[in-house]
């Protein structure tokens, strides 16, 4: 995946600001017009077990390669260097990242198998519903196949011009896409297929993801007090 120094930079240098903006107000916008359409469209009550097995596997290997992702790539690099040397870094994110993301793609296969085989669910399913899980499919699959090509550069180097991009993206450091010039293609495509995931979370039931965000404010809200009635009613 070879770019001119002008379309990298618009791709990797603009395109995810893009990509942001619309999953910030597009989502916002969704939650004010439709807030009924604020769901996952759960389809367990067409067939229960299946979606068991694959949702848990899916959700919790997802969670751990999101947190993993957060935590790897935004971590301040004082903190890292205490800790780790970049090849250790590389090296933890290639183990914890692989395992995850593995057990998040057979739990989405089996999903993916639950909705396109089973004629209720597939009569039941939109086909944003479907594209959106076929996205996520092959985001964990290029993620995937970024280990193998990291195992060849054990020395962090790599690794590190990844980082330093996502910082710079965060961070809105000007020029930060020109880093990518000369990084593998799968990376490249990893990157653009999960800035695509942003731009169209707002109008997919991907929105959901921001209710599970919101629900960590229950970790600090006041206890709720039910007090009883004191009045006794009359026999």
């Amino acid at each position: 995946m070879t770019l001119s120094p002008a379309w990298n930079q618009f791709v990797f240098g603009v395109y995810p600001y893009i990509c942001l903006a619309v999953l910030l107000l597009g989502s916002l916008v969704r939650f004010d017009r439709e807030p009924y359409s604020w769901k996952s469209d759960s389809s367990q009550t067409l067939r229960k077990r299946e979606l068991r097995l694959g949702s848990n596997l899916f959700h919790y290997g997802v969670l751990v390669v999101i947190l993993g992702h957060f935590a790897g790539f935004l971590t301040p690099d004082w903190m890292v260097d205490w800790l780790l040397s970049p090849g250790q870094h590389e090296l933890l994110a290639m183990l914890v990242g692989g395992v995850a993301g593995l057990i998040a793609i057979i739990g989405l296969s089996i999903l993916i198998h639950r909705r396109l085989g089973d004629p209720r669910i597939r009569r039941n399913s939109r086909k944003w519903d479907i594209s959106i899980v076929v996205m996520l499919w092959l985001q964990l699959l290029l993620g995937l196949l970024t280990v193998p090509i990291s195992a060849q550069h054990m020395d962090g180097a790599m690794f590190m011009v990844i980082v330093s991009y996502v910082k710079g993206i965060v961070y809105f450091h000007g020029g930060i896409a020109s880093v990518l010039l000369a990084v593998p293609w799968v990376y490249k495509i990893h990157i653009l297929l999960g800035f695509t995931i942003f731009l169209v979370s707002p109008f997919t039931r991907m929105v959901h993801i921001w209710s599970g965000v919101g629900s960590l404010a229950y970790l600090f809200r006041p206890y709720q007090l039910v007090r009883k009635s004191g009045r006794r009613r009359a026999l």
